[in-house]
């Protein structure tokens, strides 16, 4: 589940409970040696914590549960967790903080990187040193799981692949598309990447230009997004998750990504509780959802890793989106308040 997707209800999920679930997705097979991302003398202080972790995240349980299979299988520790939106997990996660309720270890999210300072642990997991530089945070608060790169989408039963706009100006000529085309109303970070890209004022009067003209219908959530143009509710978005397109795709659904200067960058990132009950468990989580088997296990659903050791899924994306000018964008708190408005100044249907 991605950035601005209708909260779910919580739930607390035992990982050992649902064996049979993850047997249906993935096979493991048994590990004669332990992995590089769990050294001897990390899994002996974990497990001496009490062998188990709760995580909150965002992402689908059909990915989530078996991913941290590989976690339990690997080192003994169980895991505990816990799905909702990011926008549910992050007032949960300050309403717990302010109470110094210990009720969590890692969180798994997009917008982890808003968090305060205070709720989160400064660490610097070994396999950090193996992501892109971009998804580092800064201040050793965050480090990026899986790449969101933001980029158009269209259903190819709908519109040819050689119609397709080479620029955002030339969506101002597809006049039929009227009613047509989606967006997400979170897409801050690729509305911010329009008006750097072509500079304030310009960007400002494309992005009016573009809600005028095409009359974009705003959605909620990025995987329902993706999912309604594979659907043919749309022939087109504006802009998308380029996993998520890819996740559709790889379900059988008519869908693609095409790429137009600026791509918007964001990140699922991990974070660790300042206050977590289990702070050594929560490191060594770190390395494993950093690390090159777990970003490997995740390109199956379409992820974009951020190890540049790992290939895509299907293979060559990076090098589509790196052929077009890529703008991380990482945003603050109050960046995102200010960018929430300006958006909808634009985009809300009048």
């Amino acid at each position: 589940m991605t950035k601005g997707e209708t909260p779910v209800p919580h739930r607390w999920t035992s990982l050992t409970a649902i064996s049979a679930l993850v047997g249906l997705w993935i096979a493991t097979p048994a590990v004669a040696q332990a992995p590089a991302w769990a050294p001897a003398d990390l899994v002996a202080a974990a497990k001496a914590e009490g062998g188990a972790m709760t995580v909150y995240g965002s992402m689908n349980e059909q990915e989530a549960l078996p991913y941290y299979k590989l976690f339990e299988d690997a080192t003994g520790i169980k895991v505990t967790y816990v799905r909702a939106s990011d926008t549910a997990l992050f007032s949960k996660i300050l309403i717990e903080h302010r109470a110094r309720q210990r009720t969590w270890d890692l969180v798994v999210t997009t917008p982890v990187n808003r968090l305060p300072d205070e709720v989160l642990l400064q660490f610097e997991p070994n396999e950090a040193q193996n992501v892109i530089p971009q998804a580092r945070g800064p201040n050793k608060r965050w480090y990026g799981v899986y790449a969101n790169y933001n980029t158009p989408a269209y259903n190819t039963n709908l519109v040819k692949k050689e119609d397709l706009p080479k620029t955002y100006e030339d969506f101002l000529t597809r006049k039929e598309w009227v009613g047509r085309v989606a967006i997400d109303k979170g897409d801050t970070e690729w509305l911010s990447a329009i008006f750097e890209h072509y500079g304030e004022q310009r960007g400002r009067k494309l992005a009016q230009d573009l809600a005028t003209i095409l009359k974009p219908i705003l959605t909620e959530g990025h995987l329902l997004l993706a999912r309604s143009v594979g659907a043919g509710e749309y022939a087109v978005a504006l802009s998308n998750y380029t996993n998520l397109t890819l996740n559709v795709k790889l379900a059988g659904a008519p869908t693609d990504y095409w790429a137009l200067d600026p791509v918007a960058l964001i990140f699922g990132s991990v974070g660790i509780n300042s206050q977590a009950p289990h702070p050594k468990t929560a490191l060594l989580a770190t390395n494993f959802v950093l690390s090159k088997q777990a970003q490997q296990f995740l390109t199956q659903f379409g992820r974009l890793p951020t190890r540049l050791d790992v290939e895509t899924n299907p293979p060559g994306v990076m090098q589509v989106l790196h052929q077009k000018k890529v703008l991380p964008a990482v945003f603050s708190a109050d960046d995102q308040k200010k960018w929430n408005t300006v958006f909808l100044e634009i985009f809300r249907p009048r």
